[in-house]
């Protein structure tokens, strides 16, 4: 039983019709949904990522009013996103010219990158990525051939290795393949790969027992979820967690995707959710992100819930 790759990521902004412009305008990517915390149906869940809204790709929002994070280790640290090669000079021109924080194109890990902040202070990663399948968004400000192709690699910053490790290997069958220092000069960081490997199925673990401890905000990561098929296979993550007696969500019905929670040794939250049935299950492929999108036991509840939303456009 083996995931497949990232899923998607969480993050937390507290400001949802900048950051909408942002993702959108300066990143390029489609929303795919406009929806809410189905925890929390006062908060905006914002989900951008390529034209087709492919698992994989998948770069969401919880819109809350809180402070800037505090940033430190377990937490998950930086956002890769995948570009082809010859992208990296469009984007570091791109990024710069919109005044943001940007690093220099340099090899890591024995691929192309360059590191930058959105406008909150969530930290990215740019990975050179090899060519393969994409879906372009036929609307995006940015040209084909350049835009962003999905997630990963993704890294997560733990005090120590061992206990994340243990987790990683024994339970979530991902195989330790390689190290290289942190580009940081923060100590090692440990790749660990899924599947067939490749930066969209990889997770970089920063082994940082010298910083303190992170404190959720916005431009924090709340979460990275990691792929499995279908229903089937969630439930056969559900059982293998309760063998190994950790503790965890259950399933849980996100109605685009079926979803499991828990927390690994290091403290951050990890998803494991289905690939399907995806965005386009409730609207048009074309039009999906337009509109509110609610799932069904919410939609009752659509006058109160709307009425308490801020306009994004």
């Amino acid at each position: 039983m083996d995931l497949t790759g990232i899923h998607h990521l969480t993050a937390i902004t507290a400001d949802a019709p900048a950051n909408n412009r942002f993702y959108t305008d300066t990143l390029g990517l489609r929303r795919v949904k406009k929806t809410v915390n189905q925890d929390d149906t006062s908060a905006y869940h914002l989900f951008f990522a390529d034209g087709a809204g492919s698992p994989g790709t998948d770069l969401t929002f919880f819109d809350w009013p809180v402070a800037r994070e505090r940033r430190g280790t377990h937490s998950i640290s930086r956002t890769g996103l995948r570009v082809t090669e010859s992208s990296l000079d469009y984007w570091a021109g791109r990024l710069n010219d919109k005044g943001l924080i940007v690093g220099d194109i340099a090899p890591l890990d024995g691929r192309g990158s360059l590191d930058f902040e959105d406008p909150e202070g969530q930290r990215f990663r740019l990975t050179a990525d090899q060519p393969g399948e994409t879906h372009p968004w036929e609307r995006s400000p940015v040209p084909a051939e350049h835009q962003i192709r999905g997630l990963g690699p993704i890294t997560i910053s733990v005090p120590e290795l061992a206990p994340t490790e243990a987790v990683l290997t024994t339970v979530m069958n991902m195989r330790r393949v390689r190290d290289y220092a942190s580009p940081d000069g923060e100590g090692q960081v440990h790749v660990f790969e899924m599947a067939a490997g490749g930066p969209s199925a990889e997770l970089h673990v920063a082994v940082q027992p010298g910083l303190q401890v992170a404190r959720q905000g916005a431009g924090a990561v709340h979460h990275v979820a990691f792929r499995t098929p279908d229903v089937a296979a969630i439930t056969g993550w559900a059982e293998r967690l309760n063998q190994f007696r950790i503790p965890s969500s259950g399933e849980v019905e996100r109605y685009y995707f079926r979803s499991l929670y828990f927390r690994e040794p290091g403290g951050n939250l990890f998803e494991i959710a289905t690939d399907g049935p995806g965005f386009a299950v409730d609207e048009p492929r074309e039009t999906m992100g337009e509109g509110l999108s609610l799932p069904p036991f919410l939609e009752p509840r659509r006058a109160q819930i709307e009425a308490g939303l801020k306009p994004l456009d």
